[in-house]
């Protein structure tokens, strides 16, 4: 990034980062072997790696995020189930319904509060007694962080223990949940790395599964690892099977995200500051309100005559090297392939759209 003219902004998701140089070296050392047979040492070891940073007796290294999921679903349900979900969890929303489709287990969505959590009250009574006339109310999954929002850890803990007094299994889609104990981690006044990971496991410990993604604000080119008990995992592997996720010399993209754990989870604050920099830079702008932002996502409204434009704003940027999704409310995503100078660049763009 050196000028203006030629600055290019990706704020469209933390997904969009390239490998950094000193990753590439890591997937291009990799000792390789096929994953199928359980024969690639560096999928085993980055398996050991997440396993261990968070509690559990295992790991299953997975394509996407959407795969982790779907298998720790169709793993702890069977056909005629339910699990509960909030209304905008990615698992529920924007994974194409694929436990409905394949797994037919129905979903059973519950509406958020405005900090991300589902009510207690709400959980209990969408719990089905044992009738035949309703699916078998089995999983609570939750999602942290859930557009950006931290969700409360003694919520966590009280909804979680809800579940397992119910009977329910407890899922955790957990695709930011190294963002998620970064933000806790601030919460409590954490500045030494170890509490960032202590953060993760103490709500990793608070479910039966959890899913994490290392493509996200880690910064690998693709995959997840989904983590819980041997026997769970057994489940989900023979789903992954049938899902098409079962891979060969997948160790190239372990290596990725085993670099990636070892060092791009402290690199997160900075993530984080970013965001409050760009939201605190256009806070005060006329035509926009400006959600205060928890973690690496800035969500910004467009209002009064500005939204009568707002058909023109993502052109608008995009001509000027910033690219953004959204319309009448944008949602700009902070990574490691943005840096300052980039924020102060978008920043500068639109209050020139603001102004026209």
């Amino acid at each position: 990034m050196s000028t203006a003219n030629t600055m290019r902004v990706d704020l469209r998701s933390d997904t969009v980062t390239q490998p950094t140089p000193a990753m590439r070296a890591a997937m291009l050392d990799a000792p390789l072997g096929d994953d199928v047979f359980a024969g690639d040492p560096s999928v085993n070891a980055l398996q050991e790696k997440i396993a261990g940073l968070l509690g559990f007796e295992a790991a299953l290294f997975m394509p996407t995020g959407t795969q982790s999921n779907l298998c720790a679903i169709l793993a702890h349900c069977q056909r005629g189930d339910e699990y509960l979900v909030g209304q905008f969890a990615h698992c529920y929303r924007w994974e194409g319904g694929g436990a409905a489709v394949l797994g037919s287990v129905q979903p059973q969505p519950l509406n958020h509060q405005d900090d991300g959590t589902l009510l207690l009250a709400d959980i209990e009574a969408a719990i089905k007694p044992d009738d035949a006339h309703f699916a078998r109310t089995r999983l609570l999954a939750l999602e942290n962080t859930l557009g950006g929002k931290l969700l409360p850890f003694d919520y966590v803990q009280q909804a979680t223990q809800l579940a397992r007094a119910k009977g329910l299994s407890r899922h955790l889609d957990g695709a930011r949940l190294f963002n998620a104990a970064v933000a806790q981690a601030a919460q409590q006044g954490g500045e030494r790395g170890a509490d960032i990971f202590l953060e993760a496991r103490r709500i990793a410990q608070c479910f039966d599964s959890v899913s994490v993604c290392f493509s996200k604000g880690l910064g690998a080119p693709v995959g997840s690892a989904l983590c819980g008990s041997r026997a769970f995992l057994a489940r989900a592997h023979r789903i992954r099977k049938m899902a098409g996720g079962g891979m060969r010399q997948s160790g190239l993209l372990a290596a990725a995200a085993s670099y990636a754990l070892d060092h791009h989870v402290l690199r997160l604050a900075g993530d984080h500051a970013l965001a409050q920099r760009l939201a605190q830079r256009l806070r005060g702008l006329n035509g926009l309100t400006v959600e205060t932002p928890q973690s690496n996502i800035v969500f910004v409204d467009l209002v009064d005559e500005a939204r009568a434009r707002a058909g023109e704003l993502i052109p608008f940027l995009a001509a000027r090297g910033i690219l953004a999704t959204g319309l009448y409310r944008l949602r700009f995503v902070t990574h490691l392939d943005v840096d300052a100078a980039g924020i102060d660049h978008t920043v500068a763009v639109m209050r020139e759209f603001l102004a026209a």
